[in-house]
């Protein structure tokens, strides 16, 4: 795995909220709010949801997702926003340590744990210049 830069690790950990992109057998696509918790040593951001929910259905159908973490500011200088492409899968027992390691209160609650493996991550960062952009790649595209 190519090394990540640590600012776009930093951001990942600085928050803990990410919408989640998800497409239907039809096509549509459709976007869920989602809690998260990162687990650096696998590179995986883990969060919650039920099979019941419309994002849950599918990414059981279809485990290919994109999510978008954003600094919420009106200041064009401080602008950040991270953009993910990846795989969703359902979590195990590592996922649910890393989860309740940031949200111990959720031990309290039947937990359905998703654990998203980016293969691109692309955060815009005015903060080191208008527009910058740090991009991570798992291997290069064909």
């Amino acid at each position: 795995m190519a090394d990540i830069d640590k600012r776009i690790i930093r951001f990942i950990e600085r928050h803990h909220v990410l919408t989640l992109a998800t497409v239907s057998e039809e096509g549509l696509p459709y976007c869920a709010t989602c809690f998260y918790a990162y687990d650096r040593d696998r590179n995986m951001l883990v969060f919650t949801s039920g099979e019941e929910t419309r994002h849950g259905r599918e990414m059981e159908r279809n485990p290919h997702v994109a999510a978008a973490i954003a600094l919420e500011t009106r200041i064009v200088g401080r602008v950040q926003g991270l953009q993910i492409c990846g795989t969703a899968e359902h979590g195990d027992d590592n996922a649910m340590h890393t989860y309740l390691a940031k949200f111990p209160y959720a031990a309290v609650m039947k937990l359905e744990l998703w654990m998203l493996r980016p293969d691109f991550m692309k955060l815009t960062d005015n903060t080191l210049g208008f527009g910058k952009k740090l991009i991570w790649k798992l291997q290069e595209q064909e």
